[in-house]
């Protein structure tokens, strides 16, 4: 027999190092054809940086995305950005590059002023151009890079980004976070009370991003994220014997696969925007993986009414509570009910 189950998990994630610096830098030119070129170390593993560096970079210079190059992971070229850890880059190095292309922006907008014959707070920068807002005249970015260059001037600048924390006392209090990633997942699972096999119907993943920079990243990230928790909870274990190791390699150790994937993960992006984030945005690596085999875990308990405090959830732990708490149900051969 099969019963159903939802379980719900909620997760408070710190975004970046704990209780210690943890800056980044990047610098930005905007060369003489009007494109820009992003110069900052942090690493892309997959996650989707570089592109929504892109998009912070392009965003704060008034250009579309195409318009922008970015070199990053090759600390003999690059800025120092600090690891691809701790769900900290589009925080951090995003701040940065933010602040790197508004510096190099001044440039071109001041001797847009002196071109225009305005101020710079008359001046908008859009699509490659900066236009008066009051007179509507306007001057591309490489007529501006040129003109600046040939008065010794470069469009070119640097930032960096280091979020206000502190370190934790002796007790391991203190402002550990200048900001924090917050979370809710709900599951929906199937048990077999008769073999203790757990499966996945649904997953919902609620994620606060604060701004969106990519939503498609995000979604992507939330999906991955969570495959990784149904891996965690239901089936992947380190085994050992005597100090000896049982699961060597991925044909012991099982991670989940797309055939492993047929619960429905639904992700659901939050925009709360965070005041210290470029345009609003924060971390998301990591806290989609954290709940979700908590949330697994209390809809087993949902469904037949046993705990298993023990990762992970599988068929044989599973059977072994519902056994024990005399909830174990036991079919004949020809599917019927056994009789007591």
């Amino acid at each position: 027999m099969k019963k159903r189950g939802k379980g719900i998990a909620c997760v408070i994630y710190g975004i970046g190092n704990t209780g210690m610096a943890n800056p980044s830098s990047a610098f930005v030119e905007i060369c003489v054809d009007g494109s820009a070129i992003v110069l900052c170390g942090a690493v892309d593993m997959g996650q989707g940086t570089s592109t929504a560096l892109v998009q912070i970079a392009a965003h704060e210079l008034g250009l579309d995305a195409e318009d922008v190059v970015i070199r990053t992971g090759n600390s003999a070229v690059t800025p120092d950005a600090g690891l691809s850890t701790a769900s900290r880059q589009i925080y951090i190095s995003g701040n940065a590059v933010k602040r790197a292309a508004a510096a190099a922006k001044q440039v071109i907008m001041e001797e847009a002023a002196t071109v225009l014959n305005g101020t710079v707070d008359d001046l908008e920068a859009r699509n490659g151009f900066v236009t008066d807002k009051k007179t509507g005249a306007q001057i591309s970015f490489g007529e501006l890079v040129s003109k600046a260059r040939a008065k010794g001037k470069l469009a070119v600048g640097a930032g960096s980004f280091n979020p206000a924390s502190g370190a934790l006392d002796e007790d391991g209090q203190g402002d550990a976070y200048a900001t924090y990633h917050y979370c809710t997942q709900i599951a929906e699972v199937e048990v077999d009370t008769e073999t203790g096999e757990v499966e996945v119907i649904s997953i919902v993943a609620a994620h606060d991003a604060g701004k969106a920079i990519n939503p498609q990243a995000i979604e992507g990230q939330i999906e991955g994220g969570v495959a990784m928790g149904l891996g965690y909870g239901l089936m992947e274990e380190v085994v050992t014997d005597q100090g000896y190791l049982k699961t060597p390699s991925l044909a012991e150790y099982l991670i989940p696969t797309s055939l492993d994937l047929a619960a429905t993960i639904r992700p659901l992006i939050v925009e709360v925007i965070e005041p210290t984030g470029p345009f609003g945005a924060k971390g998301m690596g990591e806290p989609p993986t954290c709940p979700t085999a908590a949330a697994i875990a209390n809809a087993v308990y949902d469904a037949v009414g046993v705990w298993v405090s023990e990762l992970p959830l599988t068929s044989e732990k599973v059977y072994n509570a519902l056994e024990k708490a005399g909830k174990l149900e036991k079919t004949d051969p020809l599917g019927a009910p056994a009789l007591a």
